[in-house]
């Protein structure tokens, strides 16, 4: 009897020691599972903040897009500072008049200045045959640049201070935005009584042309959805990505052109102002630029 008695305690006590033993490796497994778990929530954390910021960062080469009506307008230009304050002022010389007395800039805020002379050889003495397009505002020219170059020249008509303001304006503000969806000022032409702009030439005319005119085949609705998508970022760089934002107020089909892809560029900032009409005090509600037409703006 006393053999069985003495050896039962010894049992007693192996079994707790396996119990110890389990328990220490329930501990250590639970453990390495945590830290494990850890370790990949951080890994994928740090994966995805640099994934976020190579997206996010410009590429080397300017941001470029294959397809620019994918491209985002920010990658263009991104909050542009605009102010009158440096406007171009034909008394004070900014914009070059032959009545000066000196040779013109060649350059005025990073846009070609001409001579009256450069763009009368340019449209060949301002032929008939070189009209593309003409309104309230003067007359445009098919023109070819002594580089080559193929523009579309306006000419204004200078009557009283409106048309003087809207070519200052036109220069001021197109000389400082740049979007793919703007049309793109190339020069100006300050010369004496003259005022002339001398833009990019848009292959397909006017969106207008293509709406109203019989002559010309029915947009499809891709084309149409594009061009309209197009007209929808240019507003947004003007209003959203500008500051202060810029206010068109002559936004219609006339004052969208269109490339020979049929991109949308809107055009024509005469009228354009800067900020909210409501901060200045003024109606929003007249009307501006053409008659019985009120911009959607």
């Amino acid at each position: 009897m006393e053999p069985s008695t003495a050896g039962e305690p010894a049992r007693f006590h192996g079994n707790d020691t396996n119990k110890h033993h389990h328990g220490i490796l329930s501990s250590t497994s639970i453990l390495i599972i945590i830290i494990s778990a850890i370790s990949v929530v951080l890994a994928l954390t740090i994966f995805l903040i640099i994934a976020l910021l190579r997206r996010l960062r410009p590429s080397k080469n300017g941001g470029g897009c294959r397809d620019l009506s994918s491209c985002n307008t920010n990658k263009f230009i991104a909050h542009t500072t605009i102010s009158f304050t440096s406007s171009p002022d034909v008394n004070g010389g900014c914009l070059y008049g032959s009545n000066l007395g000196h040779k013109p800039p060649s350059k005025y805020k990073g846009v070609q200045v001409f001579t009256y002379r450069e763009l009368e050889i340019a449209t060949n003495k301002f032929s008939s045959s070189n009209v593309i397009g003409s309104g309230g505002y003067g007359v445009v020219y098919r023109g070819t640049l002594i580089d080559g170059t193929v523009a579309a020249i306006k000419m204004l008509h200078r009557e009283g201070k409106h048309g003087e303001r809207a070519f200052r304006v036109e220069v001021d503000l197109l000389s400082r935005l740049h979007s793919p969806y703007l049309v793109e000022l190339l020069g100006y032409c300050a010369d004496q009584n003259h005022r002339l702009l001398v833009y990019e030439f848009m292959q397909n005319g006017s969106l207008q042309l293509h709406l109203h005119h019989k002559q010309y085949r029915p947009l499809d609705w891709g084309t149409r959805l594009r061009i309209a998508l197009g007209c929808a970022r240019a507003l947004e760089f003007l209003h959203e990505h500008t500051i202060p934002a810029v206010i068109h107020r002559d936004f219609k089909c006339s004052n969208i052109l269109l490339d020979q892809n049929f991109r949308a560029k809107v055009s024509d900032f005469g009228l354009a102002k800067m900020g909210s009409d409501r901060i200045n005090g003024q109606n929003p509600t007249r009307v501006l630029g053409t008659t019985g037409y009120l911009a959607p703006e």
